[in-house]
């Protein structure tokens, strides 16, 4: 029986995995990039946090022109004035965060505070109905964790506002390089 255990869970992997084997040094390559990427922005967090800023700044101009352009091509339509709405909505946005970043940067740490605040509570929520299995442990420490993280995100603000987003983005790049990386090394295994 272990035997047969040994190819089933090989076939399992290789399934799961598909054709990301083949590709497995690649994907380990761009986890190594995204980690170092990651460690860079955790000493850099100031500078990440105008980086971000500046692409979220450059998508809202993106879609603002975007919106332009088809409230020119829509005459005719009852809605195109609410398009060209749509259209100044983003281009302002995207030009303050752009011309003026610690404001930008402020209301974006604001609004992470809150998202925090909000899903910790909702874990909180769903970890008391989920009190009769085990794992309801790790969603009330999520919760509570969540919820703390927006209070001391909050407590410095508007000074948080200058590390806050720079220093999360980081951790994503982190979080995902070394996930990445893991993938990468599973699809490598189940490579002859």
């Amino acid at each position: 029986m272990p035997n047969q255990a040994i190819p089933d869970l090989m076939a399992t992997r290789a399934a799961i995995l598909g054709a990301v084997g083949k590709n497995a040094n690649m994907l380990i390559a761009l986890g190594a990039l995204l980690l170092v990427l990651g460690v860079i922005g955790t000493l850099g967090q100031v500078v990440y946090s105008y980086i971000s800023i500046g692409i979220i700044g450059a998508f809202a101009i993106f879609a603002g022109v975007l919106q332009a352009i088809h409230a020119m091509q829509s005459t005719g339509w009852k809605s195109v004035s609410i398009q060209w709405v749509f259209a100044l909505f983003y281009l302002i946005a995207g030009l303050m965060a752009w011309f003026f970043p610690i404001p930008a940067l402020e209301g974006l740490t604001i609004w992470l505070a809150v998202t925090f605040f909000a899903t910790g509570a909702l874990r909180l929520i769903q970890a008391f109905q989920h009190q009769p299995f085990s794992q309801w442990f790790w969603l009330l420490l999520s919760s509570v964790m969540s919820i703390v993280l927006g209070f001391l995100i909050m407590k410095g603000w508007p000074s948080s506002s200058l590390w806050v987003p720079g220093l999360l983005m980081a951790i994503e790049f982190m979080l995902q390089g070394w996930a990445l990386i893991f993938i990468g090394v599973a699809a490598k295994s189940t490579q002859p």
